[in-house]
């Protein structure tokens, strides 16, 4: 599943965003949502531009995993009120499904990114930010953090960019279902407790913590890292049969690559294996 992107510069790390910041540093690429004074609400132009970077993501070979975070103490408040939610009011059906069909796309495209994506969530994090949020692979957070699917708190179902599909994933399927029914905040404990999070970490340490652990899985086996996101997707759809004919073939291609041979190499000279990406 790809889509060309539009107007986004490669290499990554020459791109300049007009809707987030964007720093790459290695081969770690940190995304952050930059409407700090507002909670870092999204916008039409922003969806947009997030949902072409993800896609870019694709071709570009120097990055090998991604973190989405926001300013100023809170992930996103999802999608701005006034600049958003105002103009969906007057629009018709055919508008309508435009929008939602776009901000779905960014969902895929997070999805489709061969590079593995951690979310470092402090503050609030609502709506589409909540999204953005659990369509990442990893979620770390600060004790602040607060979790909101709040669709149905302005008149809409919990089904938006593909929430009954993955939340339940996450959490089960009862507890995904209070949070889309009420709209209510899910405490960073909850969170944690449920696997929305993997761990909670300091406020201070958010971000670098973030980027450890990118780097950490950066430094890995990249062929294999991408093979391992594609399957966490495909194997949803798959019976446990399909799905360990499938590991089976995925494995065996990944033992072709020069890093497997690289990592027995180091374990036969017992030193730790360096990877290479190929």
């Amino acid at each position: 599943m790809t889509r060309p992107a539009n107007a986004v510069t490669l290499p990554l790390s020459s791109y300049e965003p007009e809707h987030f910041r964007l720093s790459v540093e290695g081969w770690v690429a940190t995304v952050t949502l930059n409407r700090p004074e507002r909670k870092n609400p999204l916008t039409f132009e922003s969806y947009r531009e997030l949902a072409d970077f993800f896609w870019a993501c694709a071709k570009d070979d120097d990055v090998k995993v991604v973190v989405v975070t926001g300013a100023g103490g809170n992930f996103s408040s999802g999608g701005d009120v006034h600049e958003i939610i105002g103009p969906l009011v007057a629009m018709d059906t055919k508008g309508l499904t435009a929008f939602t069909r776009m901000t779905g796309e960014l969902v895929k495209a997070m999805r489709a990114a061969p590079q593995p994506v951690v979310a470092a969530v402090d503050g609030i994090c609502a709506g589409a930010g909540a999204i953005i949020a659990m369509a990442s692979d990893i979620r770390l957070a600060t004790a602040r953090a607060k979790v909101a699917f709040l669709f149905n708190r302005v008149g809409l179902a919990g089904c938006d960019m593909g929430a009954c599909a993955i939340l339940p994933r996450l959490i089960g399927q009862g507890r995904a279902s209070e949070l889309l029914y009420t709209g209510r905040f899910m405490t960073a404990e909850e969170g944690e407790r449920w696997g929305f999070f993997s761990r909670l970490v300091d406020g201070d340490a958010l971000l670098a913590e973030a980027e450890r652990l990118a780097g950490e899985i950066a430094s890995g086996p990249t062929y294999a890292n991408t093979m391992t996101k594609r399957m966490l997707a495909m194997e949803w759809a798959m019976s446990v049969e399909e799905a360990i004919e499938a590991e089976a073939i995925a494995q065996a291609l990944c033992m072709t690559t020069e890093d497997f041979t690289r990592a027995y190499r180091a374990f036969a000279e017992r030193r730790v294996p360096v990877f290479e990406g190929n």
